[in-house]
């Protein structure tokens, strides 16, 4: 009889270990991400090696580089992931160090501010129906998507976002 509790208890951890959000990765380091805007294409490398592609949505008006907070576009340059949000409100999300200095510097010549909180994210149930391109600025792939990327990018992973 104990084995058998024993044995369900197990049981009972796995399947909940297997609920979560939280996927494990093995495979090679990623050491870069790159983004093409136009193509709607994020691609996750070690090297020159792509090791997963996604199809992407922008802010909800992408073609350009962001400017000022409230202008819906996502930003263009290099960055790198400053942060980990286990508890987004987009499900899961991978911060993304803009403004740097320059954005910074740029918005304040037009009295602006640049913005921030740009992130790669998940996509929850009440934003559904928002077509391609409905983020403030952030890039947006699945929930499912989201898992796998979190599980592997680290902080520090540089990213490029190209036009």
């Amino acid at each position: 009889m104990r084995i058998l509790r024993v044995l369900v208890a197990v049981l009972l951890v796995a399947g909940v270990a297997s609920c979560s959000k939280f996927s494990a990765y093995n495979g090679p380091e990623v050491t870069r991400i790159v983004v093409f805007k136009e193509a709607r294409k994020m691609h996750l490398l070690n090297g020159q090696t792509v090791l997963r592609s996604y199809d992407i949505g922008l802010g909800f008006s992408p073609v350009g580089d962001k400017k000022i907070s409230g202008d819906g576009k996502t930003p263009e340059g290099d960055y790198f992931i400053d942060r980990r949000n286990p508890n987004s409100e987009f499900y899961l999300s991978l911060g993304i160090s803009y403004p740097d200095a320059s954005d910074r510097a740029e918005a304040r010549a037009l009295g602006k501010s640049p913005g921030g909180d740009i992130f790669i994210h998940g996509r929850p149930w009440k934003y559904r129906k928002g077509g391609q391109d409905w983020t403030a600025g952030c890039i947006a792939v699945t929930n499912r998507e989201v898992r796998e990327i979190y599980s592997m990018i680290g902080k520090g992973t540089p990213i490029a976002i190209r036009p």
